[in-house]
């Protein structure tokens, strides 16, 4: 196999560009749902347990297949895995754009969570197609453009979904993908395999890490509603502990497991992985507390916003993400992961305790939100591109991978841990949560994010994964 690698294909932009744009159109589609829960159960005629349903397959879907499109693109080539992978995205999608009702819009965001596995596979084709610091920066590159989609989409769902329709909130992003998937097809070169196992794929670790997921995210969305029902609450606590336990067991056993505990247990990878997922739990929480304070209309505090003033509010923050990928990028290469890291923590949690002390404007959210993006992609993009050019050249699809589920469950629970607070501090008779919700809300989540310091401060310059 090393003779396939000795000269591999240089690519160019152009090549990078693509994988840029699929980056962007992905993020935008995996975004869309969330800002219009309010509107689909409306169209849809749902209740608050299909809106529960609906922000809850993507997370679940990607943390399952990201790990798997990784070990796959390790093992048969990141190109043939990715454009496969892409066509059952496009398929996710136009499902979503043509779904009637609930049952087929289901089964479409089943299928479009297959998204965040791209990621994984494009650094395993500018892992071998460029040279190591090129490679980092093309990889800052991408990342940041994932973000910055994924911000574009929360930007313009509500706007879309109300000029046009919930169909081309799904239709639009699903078309780029469509045109981004066909310019990798067209411009990258086809990679080589770098293993030659044919183990298949680890359905009992599959299959008890979706247990897990769903057990952990029924915990802390319904932790509320349970908490006069302990029993109920501890059982579940119970079932997850159970769960993860024969997880673990199964995954130490495993010939080829889903995702590999032994590269996991080194030290740089489950400080990354932790670190980013402290970070992501910050950021989510502070994106849904700050749109929906946008939306507030409580005595004294909220902005009474719509959809489209929203969407306005997160543009600088949208540019600010999309920027920050190749400044992580660069920034990492010149003075290592730990300088990143540990700047991007602190703005992170001084954005996140200014917000709690001063919101009596839009725009202290517009920028303390638009800070918080530029900390989150400097952060996420320092341990990606580090763990993915220090892993072995037949490790960084598994390596990466690691990361990108840790954001997935981070993002996951950071946002619902919110909604988690503004449920608890809505007075009875309201549907408006206490201002003294958001405050906690804001402050919770600085606490969280500078913990991460901790973590931060015991990585060594550069990460070795």
């Amino acid at each position: 196999m090393t003779t396939t690698l000795a000269a591999p294909v240089r690519i160019g932009r152009a090549a990078v560009g693509a994988l840029g744009l699929l980056a962007v159109a992905s993020g935008a589609l995996e975004s869309v749902v969330q800002p219009t829960i309010p509107l689909l159960q409306s169209e849809l005629d749902m209740g608050p347990a299909g809106g529960a349903l609906l922000s809850i397959l993507l997370p679940i879907t990607g943390a399952l297949v990201t790990p798997l499109a990784g070990r796959f693109g390790d093992r048969y080539g990141g190109k043939r895995i990715l454009i496969r992978l892409m066509i059952v995205v496009c398929v996710g999608g136009m499902v979503s754009a043509l779904a009637p009702g609930l049952p087929v819009l289901v089964v479409g965001q089943v299928l479009q969570g297959a998204m965040v596995g791209a990621l994984p596979l494009s650094f395993i084709i500018v892992r071998k197609h460029l040279p190591a610091g090129e490679s980092k920066v093309a990889i800052g590159v991408v990342s940041g453009l994932f973000v910055g989609g994924g911000m574009l989409g929360t930007l313009l769902a509500g706007p879309v979904a109300e000029q046009l329709s919930r169909h081309w909130m799904f239709a639009l992003p699903t078309i780029a993908v469509i045109v981004a998937t066909l310019l990798v097809n067209w411009l990258v070169p086809k990679d080589s395999a770098d293993r030659s196992d044919d183990a298949g794929v680890d359905w009992p670790g599959l299959a008890l890490l979706s247990g897990v997921l769903i057990t952990l995210i029924l915990v802390i969305n319904l932790a509320p509603d349970l908490a006069s029902q302990p029993l109920v609450l501890c059982g579940l606590v119970v079932l997850l502990a159970a769960l993860v336990a024969g997880w673990i067991a199964v995954e130490r056993r495993a010939a080829s497991p889903m995702i590999d505990l032994r590269m996991l247990a080194r030290p740089m990878m489950w400080k990354s992985t932790v670190l980013t997922f402290m970070i992501c739990v910050g950021t989510s929480m502070s994106i849904f507390l700050v749109t929906q304070l946008w939306n507030a209309s409580g005595d004294g505090y909220g902005f009474r916003a719509g959809a489209t003033e929203i969407g306005v509010f997160l543009l600088p923050g949208t540019v600010v993400a999309t920027l920050a990928g190749p400044m992580g990028g660069n920034w990492e290469r010149r003075s290592g992961s730990r300088a990143v890291a540990t700047a991007g923590v602190v703005m992170m949690a001084v954005a996140l305790i200014a917000m709690a002390l001063v919101h009596s404007e839009a725009w202290h959210l517009v920028v303390g939100k638009a800070v918080v993006a530029l900390a989150n992609g400097l952060v996420v993009t320092a341990m990606t591109t580090s763990i993915a050019t220090s892993a072995a050249p037949n490790e960084t699809g598994v390596a990466t991978s690691l990361i990108l589920v840790t954001r997935v469950l981070g993002m996951a629970s950071g946002g619902m841990l919110g909604g988690v607070l503004l449920a608890a501090g809505t007075p009875s008779g309201s549907n408006v949560a206490a201002e003294s919700s958001y405050i906690t809300g804001f402050v919770i989540a600085g606490v969280v994010t500078a913990l991460a310091l901790l973590v931060t401060r015991t990585m060594h310059k550069g990460v070795k994964a």
